[in-house]
């Protein structure tokens, strides 16, 4: 069936009516979205070590006292006591590409961590460590690493 040439212009006009509309309200949309995305929270920065504080005048005896002591307990709770322990997990194997190691606070708290290295794949283990112990069974390597971190100062 032909369609009239009068009839196919008017669809013509009433498509490109339609793409214009499209095209408006794409556009609103984008200019919305960048309004969003520049508006949105920036992700939080890695915060930097702290600022040491600047004291004007001599300190008291009491005052010195005091920061050392805030500064032992923020201390007390970082990761001071790391070992690592390099081994042959496999008597085949050689280059020590195996190893277990201790990161703990002076509490005993943290973790140990393990990777066994096979001629095929690598696994890796992390076990929590609380008070110098641990609730699961250890290798020798895994309680090697604990005690050297523990030896530590």
């Amino acid at each position: 069936m032909p369609i009239e040439p009068t009839t196919l212009s008017w669809i013509a006009v009433a498509a490109l009516g339609v793409a214009t509309l499209a095209l408006l309200v794409s556009s609103a949309a984008w200019r919305r979205a960048g309004r969003r995305r520049s508006s949105a929270p920036k992700p939080a920065r890695r915060r930097s070590a702290p600022r040491p504080r600047i004291r004007r005048g001599p300190l008291s005896g009491d005052q010195v006292t005091a920061e050392i002591q805030r500064l032992r307990s923020d201390v007390s709770t970082s990761l001071r006591h790391m070992a690592v322990v390099r081994y042959d997990a496999f008597g085949d194997m050689g280059g020590h590409l195996s190893w277990s190691m201790a990161l703990l606070d002076d509490g005993g708290d943290g973790v140990v961590l393990t990777s066994i290295h096979g001629r095929s794949d690598s696994r890796t283990y992390a076990k929590n460590v609380s008070s110098w112990t641990v609730n699961q069974q250890l290798s020798p390597e895994e309680a090697e690493a604990i005690g050297f971190a523990r030896s530590q100062d």
